[in-house]
């Protein structure tokens, strides 16, 4: 016999709906989203440390961050789940599908915030810990109220969506200093650009969903451009931070320009046509450029 509670059918526990629960609960943490954190941390940690690196240190210090960012994600859809389900792209997540509650979905979010918060404090350090506090914190009672009243919010999320190397950075050093500062804003430049190709692709999403996102507020896209422009102009003196303080090379200075110019190429095409296409190449193009030029900075510290 089956009854349904808060949404979420219950049953017999078979073993393929335990495989399909888990899944639910897997992507209610944003599991793409937190490839990038696992591997901006992990990075971070790597560039931090002065010394040989130990599996373990930085094991805890990266399992920590990507469970506080799980943790966040989570909570951030059990507030969001009545505009997610009005989007399209959003309309099928376990929340406002009702395959998971919302209570269980907060007590998960609580729960992994919890944890990744005491690894980092207990395996790393306090600062780290608190850094991911502030993470956490900014990200659910800052940025995901804005979404719903200002095209600022996309501002303000890039600063929590950038502390994860700066946190892998600390964990490393046991303080924060240049070097991690110049990889928090080095992901702080590039999300703006990343963000607008989104908002422009996904705008009719957004305008049923009440987002005032900003090609909502202003259809013409002008704005849009501009800002992805802006930022990624900004973005290419700030990538060249890390040769000029000593955290890479001259190799990752030469790959470094040549990205920053390239991802500045999109932006600029981007907003002269402001169309689809060029906002999805846009988007190709900064989930290219973040990853190309972290491997190249740590490759040319080896």
């Amino acid at each position: 016999m089956k009854d349904v509670r808060a949404g979420v059918v219950s049953g017999p526990l078979t073993a393929g709906r335990l495989s399909t629960r888990l899944g639910d609960y897997v992507a209610l943490t944003k599991p793409r989203i937190n490839v990038l954190v696992v591997a901006t941390s992990a990075a971070g940690y790597y560039l931090g440390a002065q010394g040989g690196i130990q599996a373990l240190p930085i094991a805890s210090a990266v399992a920590g961050t990507a469970l506080v960012a799980g943790g966040a994600a989570v909570l951030n859809q059990v507030y969001e789940r009545d505009t997610d389900a009005l989007m399209r792209r959003t309309r099928m997540r376990p929340l406002p599908d009702g395959r998971v509650s919302v209570a269980d979905a907060t007590i998960f979010g609580l729960a992994l915030s919890a944890a990744g918060l005491a690894l980092l404090a207990a395996r790393a350090n306090l600062l780290a810990a608190l850094l991911a506090f502030a993470t956490l914190v900014t990200y659910l009672t800052v940025y995901t109220p804005m979404k719903r009243r200002t095209s600022l919010a996309t501002l303000v999320g890039a600063g929590p969506g950038a502390l994860p190397p700066l946190i892998g950075w600390t964990a490393a050093r046991g303080g924060v200093s240049l070097g991690g500062f110049a990889l928090f804003a080095i992901v702080f430049f590039w999300q703006i650009p990343h963000f607008m190709a989104i908002a422009w692709m996904y705008r009719d999403d957004y305008r049923i969903a009440g987002f005032p996102m900003l090609p909502v507020i202003e259809p013409d896209g002008r704005g849009t451009g501009r800002q992805a422009v802006l930022y990624a102009a900004a973005l290419l003196p700030v990538s060249l931070v890390p040769t000029l303080v000593g955290v890479s090379g001259l190799a990752y200075l030469g790959t470094a320009l040549v990205l920053g110019l390239g991802f500045i190429g999109l932006a600029v095409r981007f907003a002269r046509s402001r169309n689809d296409v060029t906002a999805r190449w846009l988007f190709f193009g900064s989930i290219t450029y973040l990853p190309l030029i972290w491997i190249v900075m740590i490759a040319d510290r080896i």
